[in-house]
């Protein structure tokens, strides 16, 4: 019983950061409801600022648990670093979420106690699935996500495109999530547990041999590929995105795509780590399609959000190089490269919310004519953000890209490299497209200062975000080896033993 009871003190303070946040989310829920019909209770800054303060607490507690040292490494939940780092990262999304919604929430009238508390909700999923060293509680983790996703994509009940979008997500996401669940059931049919330590230790003693493994694996990497969006499962991205309110749309391209890769990378470099070369040809398929079609289609929207959610899946493909790649290196470019994405993202859609004026309707190329001399600080941010997506030298974007292709690299991946390269070289197309629209064409005659046809003017508060977003993708593009430093050291809970190459495979 004492041994019990221990145990179960120690999984608290494990998870310690997921109760915080959890306690918040009710918190800011509660606040909503219990206050509708006062005066000023529905302010997105107020209740806003309470679920900030609660992400800031929980981040708190996250460091608090660097100082705390883990027993075993075949417990439910891991007390690593690779799990912390990714907690900041998926608290980072979610803050900077409901800081650029400020302004949309209200303009649109949304219930705005029920919105941020499911963005906090879906955190709590997020930050199980990178921590757990279960598969179980990845997918209880991946469904507390998903199901407070999707409410967030269907959110707004007046919006036609919004319902469609969030029943297109809710029908092909239950959809991947029984390749999943399929997958687990079949690994644990293969191995004899759902644990992932256990799961490598069974492997190595010759579960590797099944057939019945390899066809959980290669369900499971379905079931992540519809959650990451890559090609060919990506048909629900484009279409999710573009109807979705433009703060869910950021938060899924972000945090959403961060959770998966996260768990992703968990899964297949510690549980399946034995059997790499079976599993290493899906994957470098994976990120080749996804890379070349992506791209390719992105080149062809006249729609900024679609191309926007194009350019996310491209984007997934870049991550998939690191997951292919199975080193140390290529980890810790996967999470450095989530840092910036997670940025120059949310950044991006913080500017399009502005442009369309918090609604769904000026979406098009020619809403950007004139708006970098219109708004010349909106047009350098925004410029600043399209050119880190592209890779530009000088951005934190760049730089993300450098460390996937060392880590590419160094698994001797030269084909994914070279894809990756010209891809990237692709991608500034559509990129640059959008500012030589905002700098090189004029703005739309009548327009005026102050009318509802003229230049839009952002809130403080959003754009002192933005401001600062910028900023920071161009610290990390000049000064990275601080976070990438950081990263490395994040990615020792995957490689206990050292940098040591799963792989060196040259093509599939």
């Amino acid at each position: 019983m004492e041994l019990d009871f221990a145990r179960q003190a120690d999984l608290i303070w494990a998870l310690l950061p997921e109760i915080v946040l959890s306690v918040t989310g009710m918190v800011v829920l509660l606040a909503g409801v219990w206050n509708r019909n006062k005066p000023g209770s529905q302010d997105p800054v107020w209740l806003g600022g309470l679920a900030l303060g609660g992400i800031l607490l929980t981040g708190a507690v996250n460091g608090w648990l660097y100082g705390v040292q883990e027993v075993g490494s075949e417990g439910i939940i891991a007390l690593d670093s690779f799990r912390l780092f990714a907690n900041w990262l998926f608290l980072l999304g979610a803050a900077l979420t409901i800081v650029v919604s400020f302004d949309y929430v209200e303009r649109q009238r949304l219930q705005v106690g029920e919105f941020y508390a499911l963005i906090l909700f879906a955190t709590v999923g997020m930050m199980f699935m990178g921590g757990a060293r279960d598969l179980i509680l990845i997918f209880l983790g991946l469904e507390t996500m998903s199901v407070a996703a999707y409410v967030l994509t269907a959110y707004n009940r007046r919006s036609r495109q919004s319902a469609e979008a969030g029943l297109k997500y809710f029908i092909l996401g239950a959809f991947s999530t029984g390749f999943l669940l399929y997958g687990i059931a079949l690994a644990y049919g293969a191995t004899g547990t759902t644990n992932v330590a256990q799961m490598a230790a069974s492997i190595e003693a010759g579960a590797g041999l099944s057939g019945l493994l390899l066809v959980s694996i290669g369900l499971l990497a379905v079931g992540f590929a519809f959650k990451v969006g890559a090609v060919p499962f990506h048909m629900w991205t484009p279409d999710v995105y573009e109807g979705a309110p433009s703060p869910a749309t950021a938060y899924m391209a972000a945090a959403v795509k961060a959770a998966s890769f996260v768990a992703f990378a968990r899964v297949f470099l510690v549980a399946f780590e034995g059997v790499y070369t079976s599993w290493f040809p899906i994957l470098w398929w994976l990120a080749a399609l996804t890379m070349v079609v992506a791209n390719l289609v992105a080149l062809t929207q006249a729609n900024v959000k679609r191309m926007l959610a194009y350019s996310s899946i491209a984007h997934g493909g870049y991550l998939l190089v690191a997951v292919a790649a199975a080193n140390q290196m290529a980890t810790a470019g996967l999470l450095f490269y989530l840092l910036v994405y997670t940025f120059m993202t949310i950044g991006a859609f913080g500017v399009l919310m502005i442009v369309s004026r918090q609604s769904e309707d000026r979406l098009q190329l020619e809403d950007y004519s004139g708006l970098g001399w219109q708004q010349p600080a909106l047009g350098v941010v925004f410029t600043i953000f399209l050119l880190s997506l592209a890779g530009f030298p000088g951005t934190g974007g760049f730089m993300g890209k450098i460390y996937l292709l060392q880590g590419a690299v160094e698994a001797h991946l030269w084909t994914l490299a070279v894809i990756l390269v010209l891809t990237t070289v692709l991608s500034y197309f559509y990129y640059l497209r959008v500012s030589w629209y905002m700098w090189m064409r004029p703005a739309p005659e009548g327009q005026q200062e102050d009318g509802e046809g003229g230049p839009p003017v952002p809130p403080l508060t959003m754009k002192s975000a933005l401001v600062a977003t910028a900023g920071i993708l161009l610290f990390l593009g000049i000064f990275p080896g601080g976070i990438l430093e950081f990263a490395l050291n994040s990615t020792e809970g995957l490689f206990p033993t050292g940098p040591e190459l799963l792989g060196s495979e040259t093509g599939p």
